[in-house]
């Protein structure tokens, strides 16, 4: 399971001081309304990872400045604050956050922070982590699976949560934040019956990952679901891991198997060389990418990830 390091807590503590000085207006005072730009200066939100940094972009408009404190392509699980992040802890306005678990390393951030932190699942039901076999140990300390954002149908629900949370923040500005959460609540909904339609033409679909990531699309779409590890953390790739995953790809026949763009495949390469099977194109999951990138938006990370899991079924015949 991710942990906060000491390093990471060094460096929060030796910047507390510096960051009560650097972030007080002129006169003294710290008030993030009074920051460079005057009172009309639009709300800092920060986000603590990209994929609901674009979800609370696509909400707030042009209504608020959307920051990400982890950077493209970063692993979300293990991730250690920079002095940076903490110098945009001071002047947030609000942070948002998945919870579930995912960011482990959020409390010691939010001490530098009088900003309100609001956790924006709230209204989703977690799945647990799905104890597989060989993997006896595995989830002992993640009761719960905290990738909701992965299914379509879930992300709504992220929707809402960014929408109640921007509108406590700025009342005046709740009607433009209804028109914008309903246009990208349309989009995933879009989303759904799409991949609920394909999936339904399929006999068997058995979705093999690095990372367990993907449990509530799994059961959205009711697909067979195998990983080697459940959350991304330093025992990745173990011998009884990759054991586990072998029997099962050459149990059910699984032709394309997935390994996630922020993590080393070097696990999932032994599988293939086991079994035969053929690594499909990187997942994505923690992280978007840059604006050139295969999936710079949320929407286009379900997109993408929906197209190889099922065009790979559909090819196989299945």
């Amino acid at each position: 399971m991710p942990h906060t390091t000491t390093t990471t807590s060094a460096a929060l503590l030796a910047l507390s001081t510096l960051l009560v000085t650097s972030c007080a207006s002129a006169d003294g005072s710290g008030d993030p309304s009074e920051r460079q730009g005057g009172a009309e200066a639009r709300p800092v939100v920060l986000t603590t990872f990209t994929v609901l940094q674009d979800i609370a972009s696509e909400v707030a408009g042009d209504r608020a400045d959307v920051r990400s404190i982890t950077p493209h392509g970063a692993e979300i699980h293990e991730y250690d604050p920079t002095p940076g992040d903490v110098r945009d802890a001071a002047e947030a306005d609000l942070i948002l956050a998945n919870g579930l678990g995912l960011e482990a390393w959020l409390e010691q951030f939010l001490d530098q922070s009088d900003a309100p932190a609001v956790t924006v699942t709230g209204d989703i039901e977690p799945l647990p982590v799905t104890r597989l076999p060989g993997h006896p140990d595995d989830a002992a300390e993640m009761p719960v699976n905290p990738h909701a954002w992965m299914s379509p149908r879930q992300g709504m629900s992220y929707v809402d949560g960014v929408e109640d949370a921007l509108s406590e923040l700025s009342p005046e500005d709740a009607d433009v934040f209804a028109e914008n959460a309903a246009a990208l609540r349309d989009e995933l909904a879009a989303l759904d019956v799409e991949a609920r339609e394909r999936a339904e033409e399929l006999e068997e679909v058995h979705l093999v990952t690095c990372e367990g990531a993907f449990s509530y699309l799994a059961d959205d779409l009711d697909l067979g679901e195998h990983y080697l590890w459940p959350v991304n953390a330093d025992d990745e790739g173990s011998p009884q891991q990759v054991e586990a995953q072998i029997r099962y790809v050459r149990d059910h026949e699984v032709p394309t198997v997935f390994c996630e763009s922020t993590v080393n495949d070097a696990a999932q390469q032994q599988v293939v060389q086991e079994t035969g099977a053929e690594l499909g194109e990187p997942l994505y999951v923690d992280s978007l990418t840059e604006a050139d990138g295969p999936v710079p938006t949320y929407v286009d990370l379900l997109r993408h990830d929906l197209e190889l899991i099922l065009a790979g079924a559909e090819d196989d015949g299945r």
